[in-house]
């Protein structure tokens, strides 16, 4: 049998990771559920249940008993079961290094069984804690005069103008939420710590891609239920802002794109004949949520503007959404952005149609390149 293979070195890791390796995590499932890396696949040697009882076993009979205990757990057909679906992670998805935990005994015996079938598969040393080290260390370096901060009234589609520009990370895509009351999705954001992984290795891809300044969509705090990193809150607190600007029209627009026909379309395509009334349901809690910024009188408005809509939504017509749409704008989140972009101004360096702000940033990054 050949000598084990290791990632041992941060350069070695650093470059798997921005090459979008696959990496097999043998971890047990509820580990994996709590957090992983981007493109891992979970293929576990111990099942979330196996993994109980071996630990139960340790703690009661020490190390040499709770080993005992996993090859018993984990032999004859099981076994090959395993193996084989590390072997076809390998031949069919291309995974090109494993890791556990820590790099210890489960990642050790899974190299030696699949060295076993003449697989040399190299193992993460310091398994998931050490990736995750490297990766919180990757998001402290970020400085203030290395970004762009974009902003705008809701609607003006700063999520659209982002994702067509040539440098830049999309947190609300990452977290899986818009950032407003409206923003959750159909699937469940990430676990904090999958989004600060991921988070992580957008930024060590930027960085290799030898990086112009990088372009971020203005965010609070938090991105639904997730939070931004804080060394990220405070570089994106100092970096320059760019405001981009829509009429109304062209915002109201966008949100019944956005927010209505796209986000039925999500949840017919999650829930089939009850995407309807999930979609409803929706949009009515996600009103409820900003009841009382909103005041008693202009939410039953809205909520009874909202309601007839869906009704006649239902019925074929969902242009009358954006009657609530329109309301919500001018009366609630517009000032609201007006009083949070007065507190920036000192900052502002720019704002304009989409046209001028691509035109701005283009002379930017060239300026900032020479």
């Amino acid at each position: 049998m050949k000598a084990e293979k290791t990632v041992d070195h941060n350069d070695a890791l650093k470059a798997a990771l921005i090459e979008g390796a696959r990496l097999i995590d043998v971890r047990a499932p509820v580990e994996f559920t709590s957090t992983q890396i981007p493109g891992s696949l979970n293929h576990p040697i111990l099942s979330t249940e196996e993994r109980s009882e071996v630990g139960t076993c340790y703690k009661q009979q020490g190390a040499a008993a709770a080993t005992q205990l996993g090859h018993q757990l984990v032999s004859g057909v099981v076994k090959s079961e395993r193996v084989l679906a590390w072997i076809n992670a390998i031949e069919q998805q291309g995974a090109s290094m494993l890791f556990c935990a820590r790099g210890g005994q489960r990642s050790r015996i899974a190299c030696e069984w699949l060295a076993e079938q003449g697989y040399q598969l190299p193992r993460v040393e310091g398994g998931y804690k050490r990736i995750r080290r490297l990766l919180m260390a990757e998001t402290s370096l970020l400085q203030p005069n290395q970004l762009l901060v974009l902003g705008g009234s809701t609607g003006v589609g700063k999520t659209v103008f982002l994702l067509e520009d040539s440098a830049f990370i999309d947190l609300e895509g990452l977290a899986n939420h818009r950032g407003s009351a409206f923003g959750a999705s159909v699937y469940p954001q990430p676990a904090q710590s999958s989004f600060e992984n991921s988070l992580a290795i957008a930024l060590m891809q930027w960085r290799d891609a030898g990086p112009e300044t990088l372009l971020l969509e203005d965010e609070g705090r938090l991105i639904g239920r997730l939070q931004v990193p804080p060394t990220l809150q405070g570089a994106m607190k100092q970096a320059p802002l760019v405001v981009l600007e829509a009429n109304l029209e062209t915002r109201i627009e966008h949100i019944y794109q956005e927010y209505i026909l796209n986000q039925l379309q999500a949840f017919n395509k999650a829930a089939g004949s009850e995407g309807f009334q999930r979609f409803s349901e929706y949009l009515v809690g996600a009103l409820s949520k900003i009841h009382k910024r909103l005041g008693g009188d202009r939410y039953r408005m809205c909520e009874q503007q909202m309601r007839s809509a869906l009704i006649a939504h239902s019925a074929g017509d969902p242009e009358q959404h954006k009657e609530w749409i329109s309301l919500l704008l001018t009366d609630y989140y517009d000032p609201m952005y007006s009083h949070q972009l007065s507190k920036k101004e000192d900052r502002m360096i720019f704002k304009g149609d989409t046209k001028a702000v691509r035109g701005f940033l283009a002379a930017y990054r060239r300026n900032q390149r020479a």
